[in-house]
Order: C-alpha cells, then structure tokens, then sequence
C-alpha cells in the first residue's frame, strides 16, 4: 500500500513547481527587456531579472532545508502565461499598446509567483521551518515590490497606448469626412446634371 501524502510532500511538489517556473521567466526576461520601448520598463525588467537569479538560489537553499535535491517540476501554468507574453511581444510589435500588453503579462507572472511564494511560507511556518519561511518571505516582497513597480509604469504605458490610440481615431475620423465631403460634392453635381441634361432636351422637344 503506498505511503499516505502529507503537507510536507505537497510543500515539496509545490517547491518544484516554483522552481521550475523561476528558471522559465529567467530564460524569458532577457527577450521582454529587448522588446519593451520604455526604459523604465527595461530597467524594470532587467532588475528583475537579478532579483530572480537571488530568488532561484533561496529556492536551492529551501530545497537543502528539507534535504530534497533541488529539481524542477514543469510547471504548465507558467507556460501557459510565458506563451501568451511570447504571442503580445509578436503581435504588437511596433505599436504603442505593446508596453501596456509586457506590463500585463509580466503582472500576471507576478501574481503567480506571489500566490506560490505565499502559500509555501505558511506552509513553512506550519512545518516548523523557520528558516525556509524566512528565505520564502523575502522572495514573496521582492515580488510584490515588483508589481506595485508596474503598477506605476502601467500607469504612463496605458495613457500613452491611449493617446496614440485617440490621436490614429481622429485621423481616421478626418479621413472619413474628408471622403464623405467628396462624395457629397459629387452628388450634388450629378442631380444638377442630369437636370440640365433634362432642361436640354425639353427645350429641343420644343
């Protein structure tokens, strides 16, 4: 009969997941920095990306606490959001609505990671492992700094996407009238023509 799972197993499972996503968004900050037009959000990026090599070696060392070999589990959530990130920086390229879309998929890494790191230093605690907790704990405020940190850059990538945004409508607006106007003027050439095309004729029946 297999041995009953405890909170400790979960704990352990739940520490490769985490592990194994770090390593994912290791590999993919490098890309969101070259691709983002702001330099605060490439600062921001960039500096994530050293807080996660530190965060990747608290893990090591959460792994070492409980005697577990530090190994990755992979972690199909954070492949789903890291895909989605991949598929704005393509499809947005160029525009000014692509910081916005960076800053979105970035937070949504975040929240992920500020879930996971939450519920593994409870768990900690709950395991008597002070020591993980507290390496758990630092990893969770660095992340919950980062994303008040979007939240700020969010705040000048959202209005400028919109800006830009109102400043193409209107062009367009201008072009539609501009075209509506030309079509109004030849509409009111063609029924006076016809009309003395009319007037013309009636007068050479007489």
């Amino acid at each position: 009969m297999p041995r009953e799972k405890t909170l400790e197993d979960l704990f352990v499972d739940t520490l490769k997941d985490i592990y194994y996503a770090e390593k994912r968004i290791l590999k993919s900050l490098p890309k969101m920095a070259k691709g983002a037009e702001s330099p605060k959000l490439k600062k921001g990026f960039e500096k994530h990306l050293t807080q996660t090599e530190g965060q990747i070696e608290r893990l090591e060392q959460v792994f070492e606490i409980f005697g577990q070999p530090a190994r990755g589990k992979k972690c199909e959530a954070i492949e789903g959001i890291i895909a989605e990130g991949d598929t704005i920086m393509k499809e947005y390229r160029g525009t000014a609505a692509l910081d916005a879309g960076l800053i979105s998929a970035a937070q949504a890494v975040e929240h992920y990671e500020i879930t996971r790191y939450g519920t593994l230093r409870r768990w900690a605690e709950m395991l008597g492992k002070r020591n993980a907790a507290s390496l758990l704990d630092r990893s969770l405020k660095e992340e919950s700094d980062t994303d008040e940190q979007l939240n700020m850059i969010a705040e000048q990538a959202n209005e400028t996407a919109k800006t830009r945004n109102g400043k193409s409508a209107g062009k367009s607006r201008k072009a539609a009238k501009k075209g509506l106007s030309g079509g109004e003027a030849r509409a009111k050439v063609m029924p006076g023509s016809a009309g003395e095309t009319g007037q013309t004729n009636g007068r050479d029946g007489e």
